[in-house]
This record gives structure tokens, C-alpha cells and sequence, in this order.
């Protein structure tokens, strides 16, 4: 719902470092990578109790994910890169419900309805992403990217927003997963009717 919003400022901060990173010769699969595996680092956090640390390490994990689109523009995108990317994001947010799950066996319904929920947002967006390909359909509101990115009520802003609260109170894990699950189902039907608009 905010990511287009957020586009702008988020890359006057991110661009300058991104231009100083390339020329270094670092790519952005290897910044991926190296988001992911904090993303990863943010699971363990959790699955240890240690949430301050998840925290930082989640927060990483997205500077990471915006990095490495800004030093594929810079070095030029490749289908590859947008690829990793986006399976390594969804990936992790999946993997920070899990380490609730497994940090405290109560929460692991709703970490489980969280998930099924994500799967409900994933399956919409990339297979909206395979329409819009197919019928020429194209958008940069959210910034240039591999692949066409519909807009819901629970983008990457949004999901951020929800694992960063998670880790500030672990305890309202359970109602933060269910309300969100929900949420996650009206962007799931709102992009099933988007898809249904252009067949």
C-alpha cells in the first residue's frame, strides 16, 4: 500500500551508497545473498529469544534488499538477479513466523495461518507478474524492476512494518500473525480481481 510512496525517499538515501558499492565491483547478487543470509541470521535470533538482535539483523536484511535493486541499476539488471531476489525475499518472510513457531510452540498456528497467508500474496503477485508479461503490461510506480509488481494492502512496507513489531513484542506475536493473515487475504482477492479485469 506505501511501497510507491516510499519509492522516492528511499532512493535518495539508498542511491548514492549503491553508486559507491558498485564501483567497488560488488554486484547485487552478492549483496542478496548477503541479505539473505542476515535474513537467516534473524530467524536464529528469534528462534533464540534473542529479539533486539532479530531486530537488527532483519533491518539488515532490508537495507540489503534495497541495495542490491539500486546496484543492479546501476550495473544493469539482469533476469537472474531479479529472480534471486525476489524467492530469497519471500523465503524470508516466511522464515521469521517460522522462528516464532519455534521459539514458543504456542505461537505455531498462527504462524502457520501467517504463512498459508503469505503463499495467498506470493502466488497473487507473481502470477499477476506472468499475465502482465504476457499482455504487455508494464508499470515503474514502485521504481524499475525485473518483473511487474501489483500493488495490495500488504506490500513490502507494510510485511516490514509487521516483522519489526513482532520483534518489538514478541508477546502480541499471535494477534500481530492473525490480523495480518487477514489483511493478507484481502490482497490476495484484490489482485485475483485485478487479474480478472485484464483476461
Amino acid at each position: 500500500m506505501f511501497d510507491a510512496r516510499l519509492r522516492d525517499p528511499v532512493d535518495r538515501v539508498i542511491n548514492p551508497i549503491a553508486r559507491w558499492v558498485g564501483r567497488h565491483g560488488v554486484s547485487a547478487n552478492h549483496v542478496t545473498i548477503c541479505g539473505f543470509g542476515f535474513g537467516l541470521s534473524a530467524m536464529g535470533a528469534v528462534m533464540a529469544d534473542a529479539m533486539i538482535a532479530a531486530l537488527v539483523l532483519l533491518l539488515m536484511n532490508r537495507f540489503c534488499d534495497g541495495l542490491d535493486g539500486a546496484i543492479a541499476r546501476y550495473h544493469g539488471a539482469t533476469d537472474f538477479g531479479g529472480y534471486l531476489d525476489i524467492v530469497l525475499d519471500f523465503v524470508f518472510y516466511s522464515a521469521i513466523p517460522f522462528g516464532f513457531a519455534v521459539n514458543n510452540p504456542e505461537n505455531a498456528v498462527a504462524a502457520s495461518f501467517l504463512i498459508f497467508s503469505f503463499i495467498g500474496t506470493g502466488v497473487s503477485f507473481l502470477a499477476f507478474a506472468i499475465l502482465a508479461e504476457k499482455r504487455g503490461i508494464s508499470t515503474d510506480i514502485r521504481g524499475k524492476k525485473s518483473f511487474y509488481y501489483l500493488g495490495g494492502l500488504t506490500e513490502g512496507a507494510e510485511t516490514i512494518t509487521l516483522l519489526v513489531l513482532m520483534c518489538l513484542f514478541p508477546d502480541w506475536f499471535a494477534v500481530l500473525a492473525w490480523g495480518f493473515g487477514c489483511l493478507c487475504w484481502i490482497t490476495t482477492a484484490t489482485r485475483i480481481h485485478a487479474a480478472a479485469q485484464i483476461e
